[in-house]
């Protein structure tokens, strides 16, 4: 079967592919005709796809994380690589193919991520941060194992918000050691519970978010996440005028630097201007390295990437 990574334009191909998204639309043609729009994965990548000839019994048989068995043509459609489907049937017992095998996953095993986040929390020496970070995390239970850290733009896949969480960690140790300056219980906890609401404003299965919820839509992980700090210094009877309780919010509700970005207030504490930049550069480096091994190894440069201004990464010698 091919990897959606090494289809190139032109390609003609068969396989096994998951549903990631899939929308029942109508052309702009008269009369107008319905047709599938769809996001085809598998553990290498997406591909965007159009079933245009779909039957009428066919348009309620397919559903979004579900296995489909596609024929289909790779065209160019505004510069991007697009599958147009010939016919595609969901998968039987027969074809003896697991979901699991199409759902990208972090690099690292979740039970792995998750005893390292344990044994930082552990580690912060301040009493009252450690008991915050740790109502906070309890609060997600174990979503935290397998969720994503975004719909699209980074560490989107199963466990990626523990492995963006771990990944800052390290970052954080670096500069601490470097910067000893810092705060460094402060940093830690800012790591952990900057996105820590991430799995109460999103929907996801099997890392794939299929939609925002209610209060993801409403309210944001930003602000859910400073109201779980008040929450727990309420439970933990510690007052809310507590120079760590505002700094502890201020980290969560500043660290995406400018309001356009969703931030209320901007970085005024070097934990904060700390927090902003270790999680962008985390961020923006997974893009790229997502970018590259979405790729195939014989293209020198990958698709546009939306989070990095939109521009394309090149493959240098080093990038294997």
């Amino acid at each position: 079967m091919t990897l959606i990574k090494e289809l190139n334009v032109h390609d003609e191909f068969v396989g096994f592919y998951l549903v990631k998204e899939l929308e029942l639309k109508q052309t702009n043609t008269s009369p107008a005709k319905d047709y599938l729009d769809m996001v085809l994965c598998d553990a290498s990548g997406e591909i965007p796809a159009k079933y245009w000839d779909v039957k009428d019994t066919e348009k309620d048989i397919f559903s979004p994380m579900t296995l489909v068995k596609v024929q289909g043509t790779v065209q160019l459609y505004r510069e991007k690589p697009q599958v147009k489907i010939s016919r595609i049937r969901n998968t039987t017992s027969e074809d003896s193919v697991s979901l699991t095998n199409f759902i990208r996953a972090a690099p690292v095993g979740s039970s792995e991520l998750i005893e390292t986040i344990n044994r930082v929390i552990e580690s912060i020496e301040d009493p009252v941060i450690r008991n915050i970070v740790g109502y906070c995390v309890d609060k997600v239970g174990e979503k935290l194992a397998h969720y994503p850290a975004a719909k699209m733009h980074h560490h989107a896949y199963f466990a990626g918000l523990a492995y963006h969480i771990v990944r800052m960690l390290e970052i954080g140790e670096f500069l601490c050691k470097q910067r000893p300056f810092l705060n460094t219980d402060m940093i830690k906890a800012g790591i952990i519970l900057h996105d820590i609401a991430k799995p109460e404003e999103m929907i996801a299965q099997l890392g794939v978010v299929s939609d925002y919820s209610v209060q993801g839509k409403l309210i944001g992980h930003i602000a859910m996440a400073a109201s779980w700090i008040t929450e727990a210094a309420l439970r933990l009877d510690i007052p809310l005028d507590s120079e760590l309780v505002i700094g502890l919010q201020h980290l969560i509700l500043s660290h995406h630097n400018l309001g356009e970005w969703g931030s209320p207030v901007q970085p005024q504490t070097a934990e904060a201007v700390a927090l902003h930049y270790i999680d962008t550069l985390d961020a923006k480096l997974q893009m790229a390295e997502d970018a590259l091994n979405a790729t195939s190894d014989k293209e020198l440069w990958t698709q546009p990437v939306r989070g990095l201004e939109n521009k394309a990464m090149y493959r240098t010698s080093n990038s294997e």
